[in-house]
């Protein structure tokens, strides 16, 4: 169809200048085409069998790697593949409100924008904590609202990588202010979105199970690129336990947020991990890292005053001209904007945004 040609056509050269957003590039998943011809449905619990067309298998592969990935408990833990992180957020927040119904979610104002909607959903009472200057939360503030409100439970919204900045939250430091005021209630959930993916492969993983996370949602479509967004999402099987029912007609447990869910997405994620595994990971992740400071020297050099967090493939900067920002798709709040060194962004498509960027600060 001539439509879907010119459509072909714009998306291939708008993917050319597509540096603002955690998208990876350099994925190939052409022996899994022939799989699309084909309703594969992991519908219900991947922990339990349902039709001949699922690939269960496949899902229950990815949950254990990254079971591992994150330490969590050996005979207590539980996930599934999802859409992408939201919908692992707002899976990690609806088992904390069954948990705990009367709690609160504290959250920094530096969260992503999904987590105030799931929030209205779930119809939950919420805290906003302020954010340091490079994004991260800022623990003074919430130990202050915690003492205010220490009779309830307290859930909190970990952000391991913000949108703009990339800021970690201290899920240690969290624990810290828990204890301060004898916290017995309390539910730790990480939204660890694009970073979740390569923090622990470069031992600075301080928000898995064993530092104190009761869930984690990552998205795999951002740092192993897909055509279609999904993610993962691990939790406390103990926890999950408490809200599964069984549907008879299904043949399984209905445990998940949605009910139908993408065999094909479980599929991308096992091959993405079978084909890369760690050592591929690794390398990616520091290819990456090399580029965000190649990135950063070179913005610096020209006068553009360019920052990063510790560990992050993302490069912040003052908001660049409105074309600058149109061409190269550059994600932009308030004053500033950012780049994101994605795997399979060139080191040649950097130097050309850095003498695009030269080219604007001389003109202007």
């Amino acid at each position: 169809m001539e439509i879907l040609e010119q459509f072909h056509l714009k998306i291939s050269e708008r993917a050319k200048t597509y540096i603002g957003y955690p998208v990876a590039t350099d994925y190939d998943y052409t022996e899994l085409y022939p799989l699309m011809k084909y309703s594969i449905n992991n519908v219900g619990d991947p922990f339990m069998e349902s039709n001949d067309m699922q690939c269960k298998s496949f899902e229950r592969e990815v949950v254990a790697f990254y079971a591992d990935f994150f330490n969590a408990p050996a005979n207590n833990h539980w996930g599934y593949v999802t859409n992408g992180g939201s919908e692992g957020n707002l899976y990690a927040l609806y088992l904390a409100r069954e948990l705990y119904p009367n709690g609160i979610v504290y959250y920094s104002e530096a969260t992503h924008y999904s987590v105030q909607k799931n929030l209205h959903l779930l119809n939950m009472k919420s805290i906003v904590i302020r954010s340091q200057p490079n994004g991260e939360m800022d623990y003074e503030d919430l130990s202050q609202m915690i003492q205010l409100n220490r009779q309830q439970s307290v859930i909190i919204m970990a952000n391991i990588g913000t949108t703009m900045t990339e800021a970690k939250d201290s899920v240690p430091t969290i624990k810290e202010t828990l204890n301060k005021y004898a916290i017995k209630s309390s539910y730790i959930h990480c939204d660890a979105a694009l970073a979740g993916s390569y923090l622990p492969l470069l031992g600075a993983s301080d928000f898995d199970f064993a530092h104190g996370a009761d869930s984690i949602a990552i998205s795999g479509h951002k740092f192993f690129g897909s055509p279609i967004t999904n993610g993962v999402v691990l939790v406390k099987k103990s926890y999950k336990d408490r809200i599964g029912r069984s549907i008879n007609y299904i043949g399984s447990l209905d445990t998940t947020i949605t009910g139908s869910r993408s065999g094909m997405n479980a599929l991308i994620v096992w091959y993405a991990i079978q084909k890369w595994g760690k050592e591929g990971m690794l390398k990616r992740t520091m290819a990456s890292l090399e580029n965000a400071a190649h990135l950063r020297v070179h913005l610096n050099a020209i006068g553009v005053k360019a920052w990063s967090n510790p560990n992050a493939l993302t490069v912040v900067m003052p908001k660049p001209s409105s074309e600058i920002c149109k061409k190269w798709q550059l994600a932009t709040d308030n004053d500033i904007a950012h780049v994101i060194c994605m795997p399979g962004i060139s080191r040649e498509k950097l130097d050309e945004f850095i003498e695009e960027m030269k080219q604007s600060q001389t003109n202007g």
